[in-house]
């Protein structure tokens, strides 16, 4: 962009990205930041909390500048109610004081601030007076409510609640601009709070894309030893398959390479990739409940007794019904009590591991699974699950629960399929795999309509069209005197 362009969008050149959590796990505003410097050439400056590594593309992008927050410490359990109490109300203040900090004297002014919300205490509250004080203008990214997510844990008639959606209501209108993941949203926002949005959908970014074999055999020899050769695990895909070492870089769990040629083996387990936060607005139950549904239908469909053993069931040939393994990848405060659920199933056909991947490996399991699975019902009821975009983009199909507005997304029978019940899910499962991999001709045709799906926009394209206007509007008025 010419030195004259980026006069009539701002004098300074400058945007700040405002995160009130882990930088690492706010995809989207990554995305934001990135486009800000590349497509608008700003210089950026991203206010965040640590944790998770951010993309690479981020960390070696030398217009943007990462500014980590010191998080807020974990509250012990067992503290008296009183001092439990005394904490979760210092925290906010103390979170509105690192902000001011940061955002007035770590960094330079900006011409824009773009702030993600949720959380919405005491963030906008933060960013709206900063923005004044700075001469800056000030744009919400609504990926949800707040108060919805609040909610969840307190109870919708709860004060605090009340108290959260004023707040959120209040400062959310005194913004320059907004910006929304839906048109439900954008509907809502209109009719019940006075805010104009402009509705930006999540679009995969370009690294997510269908892996080649090349590099989902490099990516299985990485996770080798975290699918295959865990200490004390004894299930359908740990049983048979101890000889695959962790220095044999011809052989994984799906793949053998022979020479220099790569082949995915015919008798694999179907690879079912789900991500979650690990939060009440994820009825993970509802997974492993259609695990033990398929482990059981199966077994009924080919006549098996509880005493078949599981090392029996497959003996290196191909059956009708696949072994299933499912990698559950995130962070989330419910993550060990249903790991613990998952040690006490024993299923015969159907493993699962859950881990953490880098934001390099994310994009090539996504790109190297068979089938996706979402379990996110929105608290608010109006967002959409980036998950399931980044799915498309490589070309994923997916099974998700079904809620309001998910049809903007997921289009029931051509990228994907909707259930509402652990009975259907597991319907899906024997539906789509029976025969896998050769004779699966539903899985097929989903998975063209998540190729066309993901192929149909990107994040670049739609940022381009839908938030860089509204960004250039926020700033010219700003710089042009209007009131902030």
């Amino acid at each position: 962009m010419s030195g004259k362009t980026r006069e009539k969008i701002g004098k300074r050149g400058r945007a700040a990205v405002v995160v009130l959590g882990d930088l690492g796990r706010s995809p989207r505003m990554q995305y934001h930041a990135l486009s800000l410097a590349r497509q608008a050439s700003l210089q950026v400056d991203i206010v965040a909390y640590g944790g998770s590594d951010p993309h690479t593309a981020l960390l070696e992008n030398q217009s943007i500048h990462i500014h980590q927050m010191t998080q807020w410490p974990t509250v012990p359990k067992g503290l008296p109610k009183i001092i439990h109490l005394l904490m979760l109300l210092l925290k906010p203040l103390i979170q509105f004081v690192m902000l001011v900090w940061f955002l007035c004297v770590k960094i330079p002014s900006p011409d824009v601030f773009i702030v993600q919300n949720p959380p919405s205490v005491p963030t906008l509250i933060a960013v709206k007076w900063v923005s004044r004080l700075r001469r800056s203008a000030f744009v919400v990214d609504w990926h949800n409510f707040g108060y919805t997510l609040l909610g969840l844990s307190l109870g919708r008639s709860s004060r605090f609640v009340t108290l959260y959606k004023w707040i959120e209501k209040h400062y959310g209108k005194k913004a320059n601009g907004s910006l929304c993941v839906t048109k439900a949203m954008q509907h809502e926002l209109a009719q019940n709070w006075g805010i104009e949005a402009t509705v930006l959908y999540d679009q995969p970014p370009e690294f997510f894309h269908p892996a080649s074999l090349q590099e989902k055999h490099e990516l299985f020899c990485r996770l080798n030893k975290d699918l295959v050769l865990l200490p004390d695990v004894r299930d359908c895909v740990s049983t048979g398959n101890v000889g695959i070492s962790n220095s044999d870089l011809n052989e994984t769990l799906f793949t053998t390479q022979i020479d220099r040629d790569i082949f995915l083996k015919p008798n694999r387990p179907v690879l079912i990739v789900s991500s979650t936060s690990w939060t009440p607005d994820e009825d993970f139950g509802m997974l492993l409940e259609a695990a033990v549904m398929y482990d059981r239908r199966v077994a009924a469909i080919l006549n098996e007794d509880d005493s078949t053993e599981s090392e029996n069931i497959y003996n290196g040939k191909q059956y009708l019904y696949p072994k299933l393994l499912f990698i559950i990848t995130g962070k989330g405060p419910e993550r060990e009590k249903y790991e613990e659920k998952i040690r006490r199933l024993h299923l015969k056909r159907v493993a699962f591991r859950t881990m953490w991947l880098s934001a390099e490996d994310y994009p090539l399991l996504l790109g190297s699974a068979d089938l996706g699975v979402c379990l996110h019902t929105s608290s608010s009821g109006l967002d959409l699950p980036m998950k399931v975009v980044d799915m498309f983009g490589c070309g994923l199909p997916v099974c998700a629960v079904s809620f309001s507005c998910i049809e903007e997304l997921v289009t029931h029978e051509n990228n994907g399929l909707l259930f509402s019940s652990s009975s259907e899910l597991a319907d899906e499962l024997l539906m789509l795999f029976k025969g896998f991999p050769d004779a699966c001709d539903r899985l097929r045709s989903l998975r063209n309509g998540a190729l066309q799906t993901g192929s149909s926009a990107k994040w670049t394209t739609e940022w381009e069209e839908h938030a860089r206007p509204l960004i250039n509007k926020v700033i010219s008025r700003n710089c042009n005197g209007c009131p902030n």
